[in-house]
């Protein structure tokens, strides 16, 4: 069985696969008479005619070593992921290589920090670390077939 390294999420290692949604150093203007940084824009919501959506996905929680097994993708839409809670997750991406996933890599997200994965970008399904986690969800609804599951050998994910 394949053993990958888990990966500290930075913005420049997670950029082939989407966006980290965490706050910028500097906001991007303050609003609210000054009581508010916004930082603008993170991310963009792909949704290729459909409707962009927001839910709340309930999780889980996985312990390290995580044997993935499965990993899915979203051809239509972009998919974000925000947990509304404390506690690291991973996130497991894999790239595109000729409509398969190839090589997995996988991330350790930080407490209160989210993703965005882009359109057709191969992911494991949603893995809180030691206890169940809620998630803001922001993904597509509308026309089109719109999830692609595949079975990988397994694959084990540590530290």
């Amino acid at each position: 069985m394949t053993q990958i390294r888990i990966e500290p999420l930075t913005a420049e290692a997670f950029a082939p696969f989407g966006d980290v949604l965490a706050p910028k150093p500097a906001p991007d203007r303050m609003i609210n008479a000054g009581r508010c940084e916004r930082h603008h824009a993170l991310a963009t919501v792909e949704r290729h005619g459909g409707e962009a959506i927001i839910s709340i996905f309930r999780s889980d929680p996985v312990s390290l070593p995580y044997e993935c097994a499965l990993l899915e993708r979203h051809p239509l839409g972009s998919q974000a992921f925000m947990p509304m809670g404390q506690g690291a997750w991973l996130s497991v991406v894999a790239p595109d290589v000729d409509g398969h996933p190839g090589r997995p890599r996988g991330f350790l997200v930080p407490s209160g920090v989210g993703v965005n994965l882009r359109a057709g970008v191969w992911h494991g399904v949603l893995t809180p670390l030691d206890h169940a986690a809620d998630f803001l969800v922001v993904d597509r609804e509308g026309d089109g077939v719109n999830l692609q599951e595949v079975t990988i050998p397994p694959v084990v994910f540590d530290r």
